[in-house]
């Protein structure tokens, strides 16, 4: 399940900007963050696949949405130009923006080499 976060939130869960210069991760488990607008449509078209990796990475990692237009500081902060942009940020190391609607198996690849997640295949 994806969450909704705030700038509030960021600070906490993600980077503490305000009082941080260099980049130091708050987190407990990488996270991917999808920057997107309610008007944006290729931002409409990559949700439900942004829904359906939340699932399949759940534990692994942690999917968020920031608003760009409710949580304009937040995408300032970050340089958000063009939606949907998706920032890859792993436990170790600097995050890594990317841009467009990208396909689930570009997203997975990212997941793979940014975040170093690999999803374990269930067999029954």
């Amino acid at each position: 399940m994806t969450k909704h976060l705030t700038k509030e939130d960021f600070l906490k869960e993600v980077f503490d900007f305000e009082n941080n210069s260099e980049w130091k991760f708050a987190g407990e488990i990488p996270c991917l963050i999808d920057f997107y607008a309610d008007w944006c449509a290729p931002c409409k078209m990559i949700a439900p696949i942004l829904e359906e990796i939340s699932e399949e990475y759940a534990g692994l990692i942690n999917v968020y949405k920031v608003n760009t237009e409710e949580q304009q500081e937040l995408a300032a902060a970050f340089g958000i130009r063009s939606i949907p942009s998706l920032l890859f940020v792993p436990k170790e190391g600097k995050p890594q923006m990317a841009a467009g609607a990208l396909p689930k198996t570009n997203l997975e690849e990212s997941i793979r080499d940014v975040l170093g997640v690999v999803k374990t295949e269930v067999t029954a």
